[in-house]
């Protein structure tokens, strides 16, 4: 029996929780072996919850690269810590899967993407709303051509008002934005894997704090009443890309818009040949033998994220899986740094162009 893969955790919050823990121990060729957070409560209930019998328990993410020589490292922490410790993590042998968005500047990414190819280790990053079932099928007709060229698409995540009210998510200077890198990049990372297209010429984005400083009362907030000191990143930002082929990508990113048109992860597609969006699984529009047709396309259990021997996966154990896979030569991860780096260039350039009322051109 080949031994299991030995991961480690470092950030034992919100999203090691609810996402990349639970994931993890429904994969059996792997163990976490490690839990590191700055609050030593946090990893020590990571460790009795999730940890094998011995598992160890530290808050000094270095210490326990040194002593417990994993052979992956999960990286869960705020936006501004993910290339320090990624690259570290690399450095000392491991594989690493980062939390979205890669970094929280394009020159930390840019550092994180050149250590994995130094090192020769595997760097993912988790975009999970790749795996999916309407995306893997979009993604599948995208590739069978279906679309045509796609030279126009919209990149959307908007809440009404949904702002996370927990940890540093509202931290401009920790994250390194609001909505945009939070929930914004998972729908511009989805819209340029469809296109293929990763080749960005210019962009114009605005970012507004409109919301921020409401009185309690006014708020309405999903999540709970958010101090407005506190609040110091975006609630909304918008983006419109050119790339260098010419398509235009529109991104759309809030956590309280006035708006009852909520959608959030998702992205539109219109190519020279059809059209689709991903209205209640994926509709796909065009014309066929001289008359138009919209076609719905449900992603249930019967879609691509389903066979006999995995069963039904959501999105993010079939992340965990495959990755972990990945790790021990078997497959490859579904997000390359290489994309995941060029989502957050873009990111980048909407938040400059916010800043200076200008466009912001790439040098890519």
């Amino acid at each position: 029996m080949m031994e299991k893969t030995r991961v480690a955790i470092v950030g034992c919050g919100g999203i090691a929780n609810g996402k990349h823990m639970p994931s993890l121990s429904r994969v059996a060729v792997c163990e976490m072996v490690a839990f590191c957070d700055i609050i030593e409560e946090r990893a020590v209930a990571a460790a009795k919850k999730f940890g094998t019998a011995d598992a160890a328990v530290y808050t000094d993410y270095k210490k326990m690269l040194a002593e417990v020589k994993p052979d992956v490292v999960h990286v869960l922490t705020p936006n501004r810590l993910h290339a320090p410790i990624t690259i570290a993590a690399l450095e000392a042998g491991a594989h690493v899967m980062c939390e979205k968005p890669m970094a929280a500047t394009a020159a930390d990414a840019r550092a994180m993407l050149e250590t994995a190819r130094r090192t020769g280790k595997l760097l993912t990053i988790g975009y999970q709303n790749r795996h999916r079932p309407d995306s893997l099928f979009m993604k599948a007709e995208c590739e069978a051509g279906t679309f045509g060229e796609i030279y126009y698409a919209k990149a959307t995540a908007l809440r009404r008002r949904a702002v996370p009210t927990w940890g540093v998510f509202l931290d401009e200077e920790m994250q390194g934005g609001g909505s945009l890198i939070d929930i914004g990049t998972h729908a511009l990372d989805l819209t340029l894997w469809m296109m293929g297209n990763y080749r960005p010429k210019y962009c114009v984005g605005t970012a507004y704090h409109k919301l921020n400083n409401l009185a309690p009362a006014d708020q309405g907030n999903a999540w709970g009443v958010w101090n407005p000191d506190g609040f110091t990143a975006e609630d909304s930002a918008f983006g419109f890309v050119v790339m260098e082929n010419g398509a235009t990508i529109l991104v759309e990113s809030s956590w309280a818009l006035n708006t009852l048109d909520v959608r959030e992860a998702v992205t539109t597609l219109h190519g020279t040949k059809a059209g689709a969006d991903m209205t209640g699984g994926v509709r796909i529009n065009g014309v066929r033998n001289g008359q138009q047709y919209v076609m719905n396309c449900s992603a249930d259990a019967s879609g691509a994220a389903f066979n006999e021997a995995h069963g039904k996966e959501d999105a993010s154990t079939r992340e965990a899986r495959i990755w972990i896979e990945a790790t021990r030569g078997i497959g490859e991860p579904l997000v390359k740094p290489e994309e995941a780096l060029c989502v957050t260039e873009i990111l980048e350039g909407i938040y400059e162009s916010a800043k200076s009322g200008k466009p912001y051109y790439f040098d890519l």
